[in-house]
C-alpha cells in the first residue's frame, strides 16, 4: 500500500436527511457540517441486502447503500456510489454492525470507495476492511486533511491499531500478509506456556483459551494485541464458502493445500428456502442463488471437508450452523470460528467461539489460524432468578437497551455472563445469551462451562467430557467492567422496529399493535427449550379455545431436524397443528429474508424472536424483537401481548 493517502474522489456523507444524500447523488459536495446529522448504526444489511448477496466478485460493486435508510426513504440506488465517483463514505456510530459479510466492505471497495471514515466502528466489519485493502478511521481531522488537498501519510491510519494488524494493512490485505508469513502446525500449549504467554496474572477464561492456542510464535501478549490463534474448527455456510474457495484458490492456488480439512465443515443452510421466498422468486434471483450454491457444493465436493447438507424431498436443511456447532461439535476450552457474527452461539458451552469474513476463513483453511485481538471482558452478573415467563431473550433486550450497550461501550469486548440466574440456565438458554453478543456489539460471549454443560454433551452427544481445572475465570481476572443485573427486575421485553437496541418493557407498550406475522426459529430461537416456550404458550391457547387468527400466520421454524425430532417425541405437533402454526424446516429462512415467515409489503407488521430487526431484514415490513412466550402469545391474541397479559385476558 502507498505510504501516503491522497483524495481523488468525492466524499459521501451517509445523512439522516434523504435530500442530502439525493443532492450528492446528483452532484452536489458537501461538508460534514452542511450533511446534518450522521446516519448511526448503519448495519450490513443496510450496505449490502441479503437480495444482493448473489456473487462473491466485483459485480457487487454495483450495490453498496441499496438498502440504507435515511428517514422513510432508500435514496441510493445500483450503481450510484459508482457513478458518482465517491471515494470516501462518512457515517456515525456504530458503522457496519449486524452480519459478518465480507460482501459489503467488497461492494464499497468495488464501487470506488478507499476510506471509510465514521465515529465507531463494529469488530468484524472494521476487520473485513483491514483484509480486503479498504482504510479506516475514526478521526476526522484527517478527513479534513484530505479535503484539503494535503497527502496524509499511512500512519495516520494505524494509529490505535494494534502492530499485528498494522502489518497487515501495510501489506494491502490479509492473503498477501499471509503469503510471506510463518505457519508452523497448531499445538495446545500446556497451561503453564500459555500463562508465560500471557503473563503471570490471574486470567478470564477467554484469556486461557487463547494462551494455550497461540501461535508458536508468539513469545508474549497482552491486552489490545493482535494475534493468530489455532482454530478447533473452521465453518462457513452457503452465502461465502464460494467467495472463501474463490479468495483461498487466488491466494494459494488450485487444489488449495488445507489444513486439518477435517476440522472444517461446509453448512447448506441460509439459502436453502430461497424457492419460497417472495423477492427471490419475485426478482428473478434464484440463478444467482444457484450460483451461490454451486460455489458452495464444489468446495464440499473437491475437498475431504465436512458437509452438512439440505433435506431430500423437502425444502429445508439438516440445521443452522450455531445450532449444529453446538448439538455436534464445539467442546469447552475449544476455538471456533465462522463466517457468521453469531457464531459465538457455541460459546454456551464455554468455548471460544467468533465470527469471520470470507478472508479470515479462506487464511484458516490453509494455515490452520485465525486472526483476533486479546480482548478486554465485561462481566455481566445476573443475580436472583427470572419472573415466570421471562427468558434469556428478554435479558438480552434489556442490555441491548442500555445506553452504554447502544452508544457503542461494549464493541470488541468479550461478554462473560455468570451469576445465579446464568447458572439456573439451560445450555439452550445460555446459548441465546452468547449468540446475540452479535448485536450487542461484542466480540464474543461465553458462560463457564459446569455440570449442566457436562450434562448436555451427554444427553446430546452421549460425549463423557471431563471439565478440567483451568476451565474458569481466574479469582481477581480483570474486567473492563461488570455489569450487575437483578434478574427479578426484567420483565418481558420488545425491541421497537429498526435496531434491536430499541427497547421496550411490553407491559408498558401504549398502544395496541396489530401484527400480521408472528415467527418463531432462527439459531437463536429454533432450540429445544425455545420450542418447550412455544408449546406451553400454544398449549394453554387451546385448552382456553384459542387458536391463530385469520388475519395473522404463525410460523414456527426448527433450529435442526433433532429438534424437530425433539417436538414429536414430546407429542407437540398436534398442538401446534390445533392452534394454527405453519411448521418450517430448518434453514435461516425470513431471518435471512430468505424463506417463509417474511413480510411481503411495507405494511406488515411482524413480532419475531429471530435476533436483529435492521430495516429489510425479514423483509420490507416492521420487525418487533420478542422472546418465544412473546411471540407465541401475540400470534394468539392477534396483537402485541405478553403470556401473562393474554392468560389475564381469558381467565
Amino acid at each position: 500500500m502507498s505510504d501516503t493517502i491522497r483524495l481523488d474522489g468525492r466524499v459521501l456523507y451517509l445523512s439522516q436527511d434523504p435530500a442530502v444524500i439525493e443532492a450528492q447523488l446528483a452532484g452536489e459536495n458537501f461538508t460534514r457540517d452542511t450533511a446534518g446529522p450522521l446516519r448511526d448504526n448503519v448495519s450490513t444489511d443496510e450496505i449490502t441486502p441479503v437480495t444482493v448477496m448473489l456473487t462473491y466478485d466485483e459485480r457487487l460493486g454495483q450495490y453498496p447503500y441499496v438498502g440504507f435508510k435515511a428517514g422513510k426513504c432508500l435514496p441510493i440506488g445500483r450503481n450510484a456510489v459508482k457513478d458518482g465517483g465517491f471515494r470516501v463514505t462518512v457515517a456515525g456510530k456504530r458503522y457496519g454492525k449486524g452480519s459478518s459479510r465480507e460482501s459489503s466492505p467488497l461492494a464499497e471497495l468495488s464501487a470506488g470507495i478507499r476510506l471509510i471514515v465514521a465515529e465507531s466502528f463494529e469488530r468484524i466489519y472494521q476487520q473485513n476492511c483491514d483484509n480486503i485493502g479498504i482504510l479506516t478511521t475514526t478521526d476526522f481531522s484527517v478527513l479534513d486533511r484530505l479535503l484539503a488537498g494535503e497527502a496524509v501519510p499511512i500512519d495516520e491510519f494505524l494509529k490505535g491499531r494494534d502492530a499485528l494488524t498494522q502489518q497487515i494493512i501495510r501489506s494491502g490485505g490479509l492473503l498477501a500478509y499471509s503469503k510471506f508469513a510463518d505457519w508452523p502446525a497448531p499445538a495446545e500449549r500446556a497451561n503453564n506456556a500459555a500463562t508465560d504467554a500471557l503473563g503471570a496474572e490471574p486470567k478470564t477464561l477467554v484469556e486461557k483459551i487463547i494462551g494455550r492456542h497461540l501461535h508458536p510464535g508468539t513469545a508474549s501478549a497482552q491486552r489490545g494485541d493482535g494475534v493468530f490463534i489455532a482454530a478447533d474448527w473452521r465453518f462457513s455456510h452457503d452465502y461465502f464458502t464460494g467467495m472463501c474457495a474463490h479468495l483461498m484458490h487466488r491466494a494459494f492456488g488450485k487444489p488449495a493445500p488445507l489444513h486439518a480439512p477435517d476440522h472444517i465443515i461446509a453448512f447448506q443452510d441460509h439459502l436453502v428456502l430461497a424457492p419460497q421466498s417472495i423477492p427471490h422468486v419475485r426478482d428473478g434471483l434464484l440463478p444467482g442463488v444457484a450460483n451461490l450454491m454451486e460455489g458452495h457444493t464444489s468446495f464440499s465436493r473437491d475437498y475431504p471437508v465436512r458437509s452438512h447438507g439440505a433435506l431430500d424431498g423437502v425444502p429445508g436443511s439438516e440445521g443452522i450452523c450455531h445450532a449444529l456447532m453446538a448439538e455436534q461439535y464445539a467442546l469447552p476450552g475449544q476455538v471456533a470460528c465462522g463466517t457468521d457474527s453469531h457464531t459465538p452461539h457455541s460459546g454456551a458451552l464455554g468455548c471460544l467461539a467468533f465470527g469471520a469474513g470470507a478472508t479470515e476463513i479462506a487464511n484458516s483453511w490453509v494455515t490452520g489460524y485465525v486472526r483476533c485481538k486479546v480482548p478486554e471482558t465485561l462481566r455481566i452478573e445476573i443475580d436472583g432468578q427470572l419472573r415466570e415467563g421471562v427468558t434469556a431473550k428478554d435479558v438480552v433486550l434489556h442490555l441491548l437497551r442500555m445506553e452504554a450497550i447502544r452508544s457503542g461501550g461494549a464493541i470488541g469486548l468479550v461478554f462473560e455472563y455468570g451469576g445465579a440466574a446464568v447458572r439456573a440456565m439451560s445450555i439452550d438458554e445460555r446459548a441465546t445469551l452468547t449468540n446475540m453478543v452479535a448485536e450487542l456489539g461484542g466480540f464474543t460471549g461465553i458462560v463457564e462451562p459446569d455440570e449442566r454443560t457436562v450434562a448436555f454433551l451427554k444427553e446430546r452427544r452421549g460425549v463423557d467430557f471431563v471439565l478440567q481445572n483451568w476451565m474458569k475465570s481466574d479469582a481477581g481476572a480483570s474486567y473492563r467492567d461488570t455489569i450487575h443485573i437483578d434478574a427479578n427486575a426484567i420483565e418481558p421485553m420488545l425491541a421497537r422496529p429498526g435496531d434491536p437496541g430499541n427497547g421496550v418493557p411490553a407491559p408498558r407498550l401504549e398502544q395496541d399493535v396489530a401484527i400480521d406475522i408472528a415467527y418463531g426459529g432462527s439459531c437463536t430461537a429454533g432450540k429445544r427449550e425455545d420450542f418447550d416456550f412455544y408449546h406451553e404458550v400454544l398449549r394453554w391457547g387451546v385448552e382456553h379455545g384459542l387458536r391463530v387468527p385469520e388475519r395473522t400466520r404463525l410460523y414456527l421454524q426448527f433450529g435442526t431436524m433433532a429438534v424437530r425430532a425433539y417436538c414429536e417425541e414430546q407429542g407437540y405437533l398436534p398442538v401446534f397443528e390445533r392452534a394454527g402454526v405453519t411448521l418450517v424446516m430448518p434453514g435461516c429462512g425470513s431471518c435471512a429474508n430468505c424463506g417463509p415467515g417474511q413480510s411481503a409489503n411495507p405494511h406488515d407488521v411482524t413480532i419475531s424472536a429471530i435476533n436483529r430487526n435492521f430495516p429489510g431484514r425479514s423483509g420490507p415490513g416492521n420487525v418487533w424483537l420478542a422472546s418465544p412466550y412473546t411471540v407465541a402469545a401475540s400470534a394468539l391474541a392477534g396483537k402485541i401481548t405478553t403470556f401473562e397479559q393474554l392468560q389475564r385476558s381469558h381467565g
